[in-house]
Formats: C-alpha cells, sequence, structure tokens
C-alpha cells in the first residue's frame, strides 16, 4: 500500500451553476437563452443539487470521502447590487452543516466562473470597482459562514480566460464559450445576453473575457482583497485560489515557446498567489510544442469526450513545475476524464493518484487529491454531453448512479493509500 500523509484531503468538486439548477440570476444563465446561444443545453434543473443536497452529501459520505468542494453562487447571494439574501445564506449554511453531520470537511469556493448579472451593467471584470464588490460579497457571506469554513478559495481558474485567448487565436480553435477567434469581439449572440443583463454590449464583460492584462491586474486586485477580507473575518480559514495548468512540455526547438505559455498559465500570477495559505492546481491533460507552435496529437492517441490526451501522468508533472517555483503546500483541486468507460476513468484515476504519491515522496507538500467531478453534471457550453462524474445521474427522474470510481475513490480515501498494482 502507498501510503498518504495523514489527514490528507479526499474528495471531489462541483461548482453551483453546474449542479444546483435554477440558477436565474447570473450573468451564464442569460447566456444559455441569448438568441442564437452557443450552448447545447440549458443548465434548467441541472442535477437539482439545491434540493438534495442533504442526500447527496450523505451518500458521499457513505463512498467513504472525505471532503467536498463546491461553490457559493455570488448570484443568489446578491441578486441585486448592495441586496443580500438571508434565506440564501441559510441555505448555503445548512449545507455547510450537513457536511460536518455527515463527518465531510467543507471546502468553498466564493467565485465559480458565474457572476450576477447586475455586475455586467458596471463592467463586469472590466471594471476596477468589481474587485471591491466581490471583497463587499466575501464580506458579508463570511461574517454570517465563516466559522464553517476551513478551506476557501476565492476564484476557481483566474487564468482560464488566457488559456481560452490562446487557444482561439493562435489555433483558431471554435471558442466554447462564444467568443470569436481571430477578433476577440463578442459575437451577436452575446450583444441578446447583454440586454438581458440590462448592459450595454461594450459594458457586458464576463469573467471568460478577462484575459487582458487590465483584466488580469483585476481579477488579482479581487483576490487580494477578498482574502483580506476573509483573513480578517476568519482568520483560521486557509485561503487560496485555483489555477488550470496542463502540463506544459516541449519537443526540441519548443522550449522557448513552452517557456512563454507557463509564463502566461502560471508565472504572471505568482505575485497575487506566493502569501496565499495554499494552490489549486487543476489538471486534466498535456500540451506539447514545438518550434511550430502546439504539437497536434497523434491520430492514435487516446482522447476523452472533451477531446483531451488521456494523460493521467499531466498532473505529477504540473505540480513538480509549481513546486519548483512556488513555495506554498498544493492541493489538487480538480483532475478527471470526460468518458463514459468508468473503467478507464478508475486507471485514470489510479495512475494520477500514483504521481502524487510519488511528489510527495520526494518532499513535495501536497495536500489532498479532490476529483472532477462528483457528478455527470451540466458542462457550460458543452451541455449534458460531457461525463466527467463519478456519480450518474438519471435526470428524468434525478435518481443516483454509483460508478465503480465512485467506490475505487472512496476506498483511496478510506485507506489513505493506493494499493500497489506493480
Amino acid at each position: 500500500m502507498k501510503r498518504f500523509p495523514e489527514n490528507f484531503l479526499w474528495g471531489t468538486a462541483t461548482s453551483a451553476h453546474q449542479v444546483e439548477g435554477n440558477n436565474i440570476n447570473s450573468d451564464v444563465w442569460a447566456e444559455e437563452y441569448s438568441d442564437g446561444s452557443p450552448y447545447a443545453d440549458k443548465s434548467g434543473d441541472a442535477v437539482d443539487h439545491y434540493r438534495l443536497y442533504r442526500e447527496d452529501i450523505k451518500l458521499m459520505a457513505e463512498l467513504g470521502l472525505k471532503v467536498y468542494r463546491f461553490s457559493i453562487e455570488w448570484a443568489r447571494i446578491e441578486p441585486e447590487a448592495g441586496y443580500y439574501s438571508k434565506s440564501e445564506i441559510e441555505h448555503y449554511k445548512d449545507v455547510l452543516k450537513v457536511c460536518y453531520d455527515n463527518g465531510i470537511i467543507p471546502m468553498v469556493t466564493m467565485h465559480h466562473f458565474t457572476s450576477p448579472r447586475w455586475l455586467m451593467r458596471f463592467g463586469g471584470w472590466s471594471n476596477p470597482q468589481t474587485a471591491d464588490r466581490f471583497a463587499k460579497y466575501c464580506e458579508v457571506v463570511f461574517k454570517e459562514l465563516g466559522s464553517l469554513i476551513p478551506y476557501a478559495l476565492t476564484m476557481n481558474e483566474v487564468n482560464l480566460p488566457v488559456m481560452l485567448h490562446e487557444l482561439f487565436v493562435n489555433f483558431n480553435f471554435k471558442p466554447p464559450v462564444g467568443i470569436e477567434a481571430k477578433t476577440w469581439t463578442a459575437p451577436e449572440w452575446r450583444q441578446s445576453a447583454a440586454r438581458s443583463c440590462g448592459a450595454a454590449i461594450d459594458k457586458y464583460f464576463t469573467f471568460h473575457m478577462a484575459s487582458d492584462e487590465a483584466a488580469i491586474n483585476i481579477i488579482k486586485d479581487a483576490h487580494r482583497k477578498a482574502k483580506e477580507v476573509i483573513k480578517r473575518i476568519s482568520p483560521d480559514t486557509k485561503v487560496g485560489l485555483t489555477l488550470a495548468l496542463p502540463d506544459v512540455q516541449s519537443i526540441e526547438g519548443g522550449e522557448a515557446l513552452a517557456d512563454k505559455v507557463w509564463l502566461k498559465y502560471f508565472r504572471q500570477y505568482l505575485d497575487a498567489i506566493k502569501e496565499d495559505d495554499f494552490i489549486g492546481i487543476q489538471n486534466y491533460t498535456r500540451e506539447v510544442y514545438g518550434p511550430n507552435g502546439q504539437v497536434p496529437l497523434a491520430e492514435e492517441t487516446e482522447v476523452t469526450e472533451c477531446g483531451y490526451e488521456y494523460y493521467p501522468e499531466g498532473l505529477a508533472g504540473v505540480i513538480r513545475k509549481v513546486a519548483g517555483e512556488l513555495n506554498i503546500p498544493i492541493i489538487v483541486t480538480e483532475n478527471g476524464i470526460a468518458t463514459q468507460n468508468d473503467e478507464r476513468r478508475v486507471e485514470f484515476i489510479k495512475r494520477a493518484v500514483e504521481g502524487v504519491y510519488f511528489c510527495i515522496a520526494d518532499g513535495i507538500d501536497v495536500q489532498g487529491y479532490l476529483y472532477w467531478s462528483t457528478f455527470d453534471n451540466f458542462e457550460w457550453t458543452f451541455g449534458y454531453n460531457m461525463h466527467f462524474g463519478v456519480i450518474g445521474v438519471d435526470r428524468l427522474t434525478q435518481k443516483r448512479i454509483v460508478k465503480d470510481s465512485a467506490r475505487f475513490l472512496g476506498n483511496l480515501a478510506q485507506n489513505n493509500g493506493l494499493q500497489d498494482y506493480n
């Protein structure tokens, strides 16, 4: 048995919009219902986690999981600027209490891509004042709930807008969030979404669009101000954020380009995160660069439903890169695979976790592994066509279907170790 450190955090992760359902006051809901929307499905009731969270958390505990990472939805807490819903705060208070009642450690994300519709009227993530508005929302939540939150992530994947921009512009991929590749401007359907939010199109600037230097600085400022507020109110809460980090590799002649990409994905955020309590790492695959750019996948390469290369070893690669440049604890806050072949999911988890084990054996301070995702859920513009979950859901009945991968992950948590299969 490959044993992990005592109190290692084993669990799964979700985000509010993807599982709760009926997040009607968010900008993403507006995008789903815009004219010509690129979203494959509308989130609707999602997997009805807003109503079924008690049963869901109990199921996680029964499977043996120890940690549940979920997000508190800003658009629910503050549905209009300056108005904070007491009933929604009480809802999330109960979610936290149900975690404790079932022996589950909660890890809370304060912003997971979605923002309130009203924020778009003020310029969204292009307005420097958004940092203060976000910090105020965090302050309101932590005054009520801070004592129940041991781990907080201010924002999820703050570098994703940069990654999307690089993807669209350099490789001319179809933008899954609906931004035109070459011009990086809002297409017509976004004008419809802006109108739905009561915003002029020049003010409509969602989190996914925040890839220019000014917007990145606003996001960094929002993180710093939110962290300051959280630590002032709840000093014992450990605070960080998450970064989406493919394992950036190179072949001969691609070293300089790979280094430039890593700078954009990771290094440019160091000044904002180097004093955090931990960093959340989120890895799904690798990117390999040559002298002419990203190396395309070979025809025979195994890919996931998302089109990513099946490469669980990428997680250890990223952990080692990050640990070489940042001296704070690491928690794997997302790692997973979209597939309907659950045997390949189990193999993915096994190989990824083994990589984490050897990182720890080499002295790297990795404190947890959270699989994405708890459920097959709403995967943004891909709708319900991606299957990341260790728990399936029949969306006609909302019945939960436990997969073998959920039992495998629960056994890892219960044993705090990985059976040596070699």
